[in-house]
């Protein structure tokens, strides 16, 4: 009983999450899933079948989520930094530089991933665990560390035939 009783919890718990983030959001196209803490900004923009397993936008800058993405745990993206360079007083002032991020269809972000703004992240790539990314990612990129490196790439040819034929997880 108490088993069925949690799983009902837990239905209802990703529910709701679905539903306070659908009010967070600039858009969606389709559903999506909301299985762990999350918290996007107005400025985001999500795709079709898109799942977080705990994501945080931080910042002013828009973020663009392809169809079929899937987050790790405690990820991060950065969309803005604070005016530190021209700004009118320091260490910075009381304006935003907006650094949009852009992560296209069918990407896969592990645990602890921390996107920095200004990055495009390709069709189909791969960031692993507790990678911090500065800097674009190609399509198919598999990339790790601190700053992300791409160290191998997806075979395309599979990725595309799997692609053709709908085979979205």
């Amino acid at each position: 009983m108490i088993g069925k009783l949690n799983l009902l919890k837990h239905k209802i718990l990703k529910l709701i999450r679905v539903e306070i983030t659908k009010r967070q959001v600039g858009s969606y196209q389709g559903k999506f899933w909301v299985n762990g803490p999350t918290r996007l900004s107005s400025t985001t923009h999500i795709g079709k079948n898109v799942h977080f397993n705990g994501m945080m936008v931080n910042g002013v800058g828009e973020v663009h989520i392809g169809d079929n993405f899937h987050s790790g745990t405690n990820c991060l993206i950065i969309t803005s930094i604070h005016n530190y360079d021209l700004g009118t007083k320091i260490p910075y002032d009381a304006t935003h530089i907006e650094k949009p991020v852009i992560i296209g269809d069918n990407v896969w972000l592990g645990d602890k991933v921390t996107i920095l703004g200004k990055v495009t992240i390709g069709e189909g790539a791969i960031i692993q665990a507790g990678a911090v990314v500065i800097k674009d990612i190609p399509p198919g990129g598999i990339a790790g560390g601190n700053p992300a490196k791409v160290f191998k790439s997806r075979d395309m040819n599979h990725y595309n035939e799997l692609k053709s034929k709908g085979m979205f997880h």
